[in-house]
């Protein structure tokens, strides 16, 4: 039912007559079950958008003030969801007075209007004056900041970003910054988790030069946390962190964290590492991509825990369109096979490089072919045969040209591995079928394969 009155403007009348949608949802606010609150705020704001103007002052700005006032916290943690509703169209006296209940709503004695009053805060700061959003506002945060309950802190951790949004960036630095440092360094690792969640963001919000100068200390900082949950977050963001900040920043303070976050205690920190340091690679440039990253991909690919390797192997599309980077990412796999042997990197590793495949981003195919012409001398004829060259014949029927003019080529690198039976039965009726193929490139690199496969049955 909460949900349903949200769309039943039409059938009352038209928004004329919208008024009358709301005693029934003002009650839905008060009930028990969450989620039937949360529903009927989100309809109360769906109607309240729709509403006219003195509309709002008669009836929708009251039912928010008699919420705020209620008995029951219930009331109370719904009316913090539905003051960017009433706000704008509120006398001066009216806006006065809500942003007075809003501070006391951030004050109430239960938990969970709190948490509701920091979760609020970016919507219905958002429509308040920008003289009062540095007087008021600003209060309103700081008293939410030094909450005794680390569940009310986190939420207005989430805030700071988007208070730092709608300030100008030198009172960001003043009123946001100094927050978050703290938060940094906050004696509940869960709020320390929601900081390594949001920093980014706040970057663009304060400029480079607070960024250098506060935030990336503050980053470094919780990378090294020593709590696992938190240096998981900041792991999970250190691409999307890196690409606000100027390579040399990014190669001299974050580049050596990420070092010792490749060998940390928890897998579970490589992991969320690994996911996302291929990402780096763009950001960081070719140099510091083959002399810096790629042994961290590689410590990375060898190790002991299969989602942290895969987490690397599934992220190659993301080395750029950069050939040399893309081409040292497929030498490691081969590296990786030479140094274990064929048996174990058909156990680690074959598999996971030979399911991307099927990826739609062309790159990553181009990157796999590559890859299998770099295994199949380590990998030998039998693997080759068994394993690597169906995936080979099948990419054949690709769409993208540009993969099939690389099958092409890889089928001719693997000529001289398999045996003169498989080049009969199942490489040459492959190029023969492509060297037919509408484009141009195709039939090159299939006829000049098949050239070459002429030549080695000449030889024998």
């Amino acid at each position: 039912m909460a949900e349903e009155l949200g769309v039943f403007i039409p059938y009352v009348g038209g928004v004329e007559h919208a008024n009358v949608l709301l005693p029934p949802l003002e009650t839905l606010c008060t009930v028990e079950e969450t989620c039937v609150r949360d529903k009927a705020v989100e309809s109360l704001s769906r109607i309240g958008a729709q509403m006219r103007e003195q509309d709002l002052v008669e009836y929708f700005i009251p039912l928010v003030k008699r919420l705020a006032a209620g008995e029951w916290f219930t009331a109370r943690v719904s009316s913090c969801g539905l003051f960017h509703i009433a706000y704008p169209s509120a006398s001066e006296t009216f806006k006065t007075e809500l942003r007075a209940i809003y501070s006391q709503l951030c004050q109430d004695d239960m938990p969970m209007v709190r948490r509701s009053a920091a979760t609020n805060l970016g919507k219905f700061a958002a429509t308040v004056e920008p003289a009062y959003l540095k007087t008021d506002i600003m209060t309103i945060f700081e008293d939410l900041t030094q909450d005794d309950q680390d569940s009310v802190r986190l939420l207005a951790v989430e805030g700071c970003a988007a208070l730092g949004k709608l300030l100008e960036p030198q009172d960001c630095v003043a009123h946001i910054l100094p927050v978050i440092v703290n938060f940094s360094q906050d004696k509940s690792w869960r709020v320390r988790y929601m900081v390594a969640n949001q920093l980014y963001e706040l970057c663009e919000a304060v400029g480079p030069e607070p960024t250098r100068a506060d935030l990336v200390p503050a980053y470094v900082r919780l990378l090294c946390d020593n709590e696992a949950e938190v240096r998981i977050a900041a792991a999970g963001k250190v691409t999307k962190f890196c690409r606000i900040l100027n390579p040399e920043l990014a190669i001299q303070r974050i580049l050596p964290c990420v070092k010792e976050l490749s060998t940390d205690s928890s897998q579970h920190v490589r992991s969320a590492l690994a996911s996302v340091i291929m990402g780096m690679a763009p950001v960081l440039g070719k140099d510091a991509t083959i002399e810096q990253l790629l042994p961290i991909f590689l410590s990375l690919l060898k190790d002991e825990f299969p989602d942290v390797r895969l987490n690397i192997i599934s992220k190659l599309d993301q080395v750029n369109q950069v050939y040399s980077i893309r081409d040292a990412a497929a030498n490691n796999v081969k590296r990786l096979a030479e140094e274990f042997g064929p048996d174990w990197a058909m156990q680690h590793i074959v598999p996971q490089v030979l399911d991307m495949i099927n990826n739609p981003h062309y790159l990553y195919r181009m990157t796999i072919l590559h890859a299998i012409s770099l295994l199949a001398p380590v990998m030998g004829s039998e693997i080759t045969c068994s394993t690597l060259l169906p995936v080979v014949v099948s990419a054949s029927k690709d769409r993208v040209p540009n993969i099939k003019f690389n099958v092409a080529k890889v089928l001719q690198s693997l000529i001289p591995i398999v045996d003169q039976s498989v080049v009969e039965k199942t490489i040459r009726p492959c190029l023969v079928e492509m060297s037919e193929d509408p484009d141009v490139d195709v039939r090159f690199f299939a006829t000049q394969a098949l050239q070459s496969s002429d030549q080695v049955m000449m030889s024998t």
